[in-house]
């Protein structure tokens, strides 16, 4: 009974009315972690999925290709091939009816709204990996052994390649034209977006990038964009080695010769060296100018009259431009993701930051901490506190008494400059954190003990001044360690070096 036409229609269209109305119910609800938020994004973003998808069929039917709509209202009216009998149709589609109704008489009414309203209580499985800490960080390992392990790289710490990923143009633009280059490009573009689809479900990735790809198209052709000017104009050409072969992948002459005859032939003729010889004697040809630039080599290996034209040509092939462009636009596209996922981006160097001052097990405890945080968060804390005197929050959520906070001083403000202007609320907090982690790698980035002597020190400044007149009183070899420098076990004791050894050697810490 379900079967007809203008049925489907009108189900349809019911179907697109109540996701609408689920969508906005789902957003009125404010989620109340970074967990269930991502949640609801990707629930609405399923739904206006099912809404797209919907609507597309429906538009097909109206606009009725097949005419099959246009026959079946024709029906309805009782318009047949020997005329109009509008009581015959009323009465064959009542039979129709009956029978339906008679072959299926436990047939049940099911409400739409009970399946609907299931869709608000799911939770789309969305995959992300430990590091990833479900997409407040990013996991940029693999490209960055991609990166320190090939030629236009850098061997950096993991922390330092956060600062540069996202800026191509300090790479030097003859590194930029080989297979490796690209190839690492595209795995990081590809990593952007798939981790920006998990993270922000409801951006139009593909409108963004349309909008990339025509401001980069009308800069390439008035030669403006960045670091890419005049690159065709000024007759740079990709690296010899790309030309034909990409020799990256080459180590041995062996290898070489593989490829056959006639592709070391065209390779050696693109570079205006010899083609003749045998297969072993043109792969060995060609090898030299994997380390050896063309201008280098022996005039022996170069054909007649082609050296100046190898070293001067003056416009790149149509396959190297296209190769040029197509490396510039993704370069665009990364900056763009940049751009989008700057707030990811500062969250993980805090966090590498963070975890190198850390031991494994405290790491593991902290990600247990925020774990369970994020699953034990709820809408609880939503009610309004009468809050009027704005004073801290106690661990139970509330505030805590104003005698505390006279007695303490936690309206207090300390700032610290050695720990990156960060703020503490309280004498309290303020003398507790000369001990933690932050100040003391704070301090060693200035190369200067933490001990005692610097105690309700926060200026760089003065922290430096102090420790000069120390070294300048007792002279710069005459610090005692074994009695100056501080250390803490896992528990927060503080010991100097010597007491800190003795109790380690004992076993007792």
């Amino acid at each position: 009974m379900s079967s007809t036409l203008l049925e489907v229609t009108r189900g349809a269209h019911e179907e697109v009315e109540r996701l609408e109305r689920l969508i906005v119910k789902d957003l009125q609800n404010e989620p109340a972690s970074s967990k269930e938020r991502l949640a609801q994004s990707h629930r609405v973003r399923l739904m206006i999925d099912t809404v797209t998808s919907t609507t597309e069929r429906l538009i097909e039917i109206y606009e009725d290709n097949d005419n099959a709509r246009k026959d079946e209202i024709a029906a309805l009216g009782g318009q047949t091939a020997t005329g109009t009998n509008v009581f015959s149709a009323f009465y064959d589609r009542l039979k129709e009816i009956r029978e339906y109704h008679r072959r299926h008489p436990a047939a049940l009414v099911v409400d739409a709204n009970e399946e609907h309203e299931a869709l608000l209580k799911e939770e789309p499985q969305v995959e992300f990996s430990g590091e990833e800490a479900y997409g407040r960080y990013l996991d940029l390992h693999e490209l960055y052994n991609q990166y320190i392990n090939s030629k236009f790289g850098e061997p950096i710490e993991y922390s330092a390649y956060l600062d540069v990923f996202s800026q191509p143009h300090k790479i030097p633009r003859k590194l930029k034209s080989t297979r490796q280059y690209r190839e690492y490009l595209e795995n990081l573009v590809q990593y952007l977006v798939y981790f920006f689809h998990r993270t922000e479900p409801l951006q139009d990735l593909d409108r963004i990038f349309a909008k990339v790809e025509t401001e980069f198209e009308e800069q390439w052709a008035d030669g403006k964009v960045e670091e890419w000017e005049n690159a065709i104009q000024d007759g740079e050409h990709v690296q010899d080695q790309q030309t034909v072969i990409d020799l990256d992948y080459f180590s041995t002459v062996e290898e070489l010769v593989e490829l056959g005859p006639e592709k070391l032939k065209e390779a050696l003729a693109s570079l205006g060296l010899k083609i003749g010889g045998t297969v072993q004697q043109r792969a060995e040809r060609l090898l030299l100018t994997k380390d050896t630039p063309l201008e280098k080599l022996d005039k022996k290996h170069f054909a007649k009259g082609s050296r100046g034209s190898a070293q001067n040509r003056a416009a790149v092939a149509p396959q190297q431009v296209g190769m040029l462009i197509e490396i510039a636009l993704l370069e665009a596209k990364l900056k763009k993701l940049s751009d989008l996922l700057s707030e990811a981006i500062e969250r993980t160097k805090d966090n590498i930051v963070k975890k190198q001052a850390l031991t494994y097990e405290e790491i593991a405890a902290e990600r247990e901490d925020e774990e369970t945080q994020a699953d034990t968060e709820s809408d609880d804390d939503e009610q309004q506190i009468y809050n009027p005197l704005k004073l801290p929050m106690g661990w139970d959520g509330k505030p805590i008494p104003y005698w505390l906070y006279k007695l303490h001083g936690l309206g207090q403000e300390f700032k610290c400059e050695i720990c990156g202007n960060q703020s503490y609320w309280g004498r309290r907090a303020f003398e507790r954190h000369f001990k933690e982690w932050r100040h003391q790698h704070g301090m060693r980035c200035l190369g200067i003990p933490n001990t005692k002597n610097f105690n309700e020190i926060t200026s760089i400044e003065e922290a430096q001044e102090l420790w000069k007149r120390i070294q300048a009183r007792q002279g710069v070899n005459k610090w005692r360690p074994d009695l100056e420098e501080e250390y803490e076990d896992r528990e927060g004791n503080i010991y100097n070096k010597k007491t800190y050894t003795d109790l380690q050697r004992q076993g007792l810490i």
